[in-house]
């Protein structure tokens, strides 16, 4: 398929081809009632100049800011104008504009299953603009159908490329951990998807990223057991911490001798009280420990 390329098109101002108009559309009138005609040439003259004026009067378009013109005569592109303004073109050159403004549109949520195969639901925001006109028109059927298509193409593969966590040790790209490196992964999965219609995407980024609700329960108690795990994993360490500190205190400043059996039991006793859940009960021993 051939490409087409935006081209500069050429029209005539509007505001002098409308002082035109008017003259054509008085001209005749006025011409027949100097010369002193009959009252038939007058009307005649009328009639004349009413379709003269109609006719040119078609060929009249504005164009406001970020705006642009496409123009053809008999299916052959002419150019386009992008100048802001009144403007004029022969009567049987066709005229479509195409906004240059930037679009936002925020896509549907999708289901999709991530570089592991769970589940997930993921959606995303793009702004996008027509950079080539031509290529917009002429190349695709409907540039507007063709990037919501695309966005939702491209967030799917983007998507499919990464896990939504890291379950594993390995530092690696995750839709949830990696915000920056997936959204300029979708911009650039949706400049390359959109070029062929003249497209840019300006910006990308994800809004909705979730379980799908038939994992979502496991997913969550993952989470959890994960978090309760690294919760012990802390209070553990420090735990071991504070026993050595206290046991070396104690040694060093001479405060008690303990052999190896009830060095052990003070290790047990103080995890067991630093690591519990529940506040310790205090018990008085009243004798011994080998009792």
């Amino acid at each position: 398929m051939a490409t087409s390329r935006e081209t500069r098109g050429s029209s005539y101002n509007g505001y002098v081809m409308l002082l035109v108009v008017l003259a054509v559309l008085a001209g005749p009138p006025l011409l027949a009632i100097i010369s002193g005609g009959p009252g038939g040439a007058v009307i005649v003259g009328l009639i004349v100049g009413a379709v003269l004026s109609l006719l040119l009067s078609i060929g009249f378009f504005m164009i406001q800011p970020n705006q642009a013109v496409v123009i053809t005569l008999f299916g052959e592109y002419r150019g386009t104008t992008r100048k802001e303004g009144l403007h004029w073109v022969w009567p049987w050159m066709m005229k479509e504009k195409v906004s240059v403004r930037a679009h936002n549109i925020h896509s549907e949520r999708v289901k999709i299953n991530d570089l592991r195969g769970n589940p997930i639901e993921i959606a995303c925001n793009v702004v996008w603009r027509v950079s080539d006109t031509a290529q917009a028109v002429f190349d695709v059927d409907d540039y507007k159908e063709f990037v919501n298509i695309q966005i939702e193409a491209g967030l799917r593969t983007v998507g499919a490329r990464h896990p939504y966590d890291d379950m594993s040790d390995e530092d690696e790209t995750t839709l949830r951990g990696s915000a920056d490196v997936v959204n300029q992964e979708l911009i650039e999965e949706l400049n390359e998807r959109l070029m062929v219609a003249g497209i840019v995407v300006d910006e990308a980024g994800l809004t909705h990223l979730a379980y799908a609700s038939e994992i979502a329960g496991a997913m969550l108690r993952r989470q959890q057991a994960d978090a309760v795990i690294a919760a012990r994993q802390k209070v553990v360490i420090g735990a071991v911490g504070m026993v050595e500190d206290a046991l070396e205190k104690l040694s060093h400043d001479g405060i008690v001798e303990l052999d190896d059996e009830r060095r052990a039991a003070m290790v047990s006793n103080l995890m067991v009280v630093l690591c519990g859940d529940r506040e310790a009960q205090p018990v008085v021993n009243a004798g011994t420990l080998y009792q």
